[in-house]
């Protein structure tokens, strides 16, 4: 076995060809076991790691991040199925904003799915290994342990809307308040008197405060607010569907439809068409993201816009100055954030 001083075949350093060549891997593999991605096998990181051993491999950005304490590494983090992941356009913008702002720098971006046990499992010993220098937390549930594990390790970390109003982490988030009242209040506007409202899971905050935007725009509209007409959805098209099917069971006679995003939106659509109900002429409907799904649906669907790019824009910025505070992680509590970014109603033609 060579040793930590062996040269590779040029006669210089070992390349992470030589290395990739030697664990019968691609480049792109050694580098994410490099870097301490999870993506990849047990079997892998060994060959993997054995290769680096023998050829005494050493990269030149973990020798920098060695010398500074740093891996130059940010990790973003889905605790969610990877198949949501894609489904949803409000992860896609997500990533697309933070890669934007973080091509910048010299960062590296770190995609983790954390949405069952044992990924959770990996992510937490991945963590606890300090393998990267702040994490973004995108779709946090009320009761996922991954924040509070992140404060334990002093991680620095920023998530993608508050658990709860007492969040004690730095958060970016829409006004989802808000901007409930402002497609409540189209609606109205239009003359639909018996509005229905599809949530999103409830153990997402934001969900919470859309419900309760909903519910003020209706009181202060003096309209009576009728717990039947509302359905508990999950943001997913197929919750949409049958929360849409549950209310024309309960309330045949509704005339329009707030959903908790357009993916909703469109799994209520579904439903409404099966049913014999034209949009918007006998059921208005409206969605939450304005993303493209809103634009191409037939009718176009009139839909509340949150920044979603520009917030993981303020995530990156957020997160990259609490990774330059060397200050322990508690003298720092006082300086937690909670970024509220505006919403936007664009009306369509499905209201």
């Amino acid at each position: 076995m060579a040793s930590h001083g062996a040269r590779g075949r040029s006669g210089g350093r070992p390349t992470l060809e030589e290395v990739a060549a030697r664990a019968g891997v691609g480049r792109g593999t050694v580098s994410r076991v490099i870097n301490g991605s999870p993506r990849v096998s047990d079997a892998t990181r060994a060959a993997v790691e054995a290769a680096v051993a023998e050829l005494g491999y050493v990269p030149n950005t973990a020798a920098r991040a060695l010398a500074a304490n740093r891996t130059d590494a940010i990790a973003l983090v889905v605790p969610e199925p990877e198949t949501r992941f894609f489904a949803e356009p409000y992860f896609s913008d997500m990533l697309k904003g933070v890669g934007a702002e973080l091509s910048e720098t010299e960062m590296q971006l770190l995609l983790i799915f954390a949405g069952s046990d044992r990924e959770r499992h990996r992510l937490a010993q991945y963590l606890a290994a300090h393998r990267v220098d702040g994490v973004l937390l995108v779709s946090v549930h009320a009761d996922d342990p991954l924040p509070d594990l992140l404060a334990q390790l002093e991680i620095p970390a920023v998530i993608s809307g508050p658990r709860s109003a007492a969040e004690t982490l730095t958060s970016v988030d829409s006004d989802n308040y808000g901007g409930a009242r402002q497609a409540v209040e189209h609606l109205l506007e239009r003359g639909r008197r018996t509005v229905a409202h599809i949530t999103g899971r409830l153990d997402v905050y934001g969900a919470q405060r859309r419900i309760e935007g909903y519910r003020d725009a209706l009181r202060e509209a003096g309209c009576e607010v009728d717990e039947l007409l509302i359905e508990r959805g999950d943001f997913t098209e197929e919750g949409g569907y049958r929360a849409m099917r549950g209310l024309l069971d309960r309330r045949p006679g509704l005339d329009a439809v707030f959903a908790a995003s357009d993916v909703t939106a469109a799994g209520a659509r579904r439903a409404l068409r099966e049913a014999g109900r034209r949009i918007p002429d006998d059921v208005a409907l409206v969605g939450y993201d304005d993303s493209a799904i809103a634009r191409h649906l037939d009718p176009p669907l009139t839909s509340v816009r949150q920044p979603i790019e520009e917030m993981g824009r303020r995530m990156i910025d957020l997160l990259l100055t609490e990774v330059a505070d060397r200050r322990p992680l508690a003298s720092r509590r006082l300086d937690r954030r909670q970024v509220v970014l505006a919403t936007e109603l664009v009306p369509r033609a499905s209201s």
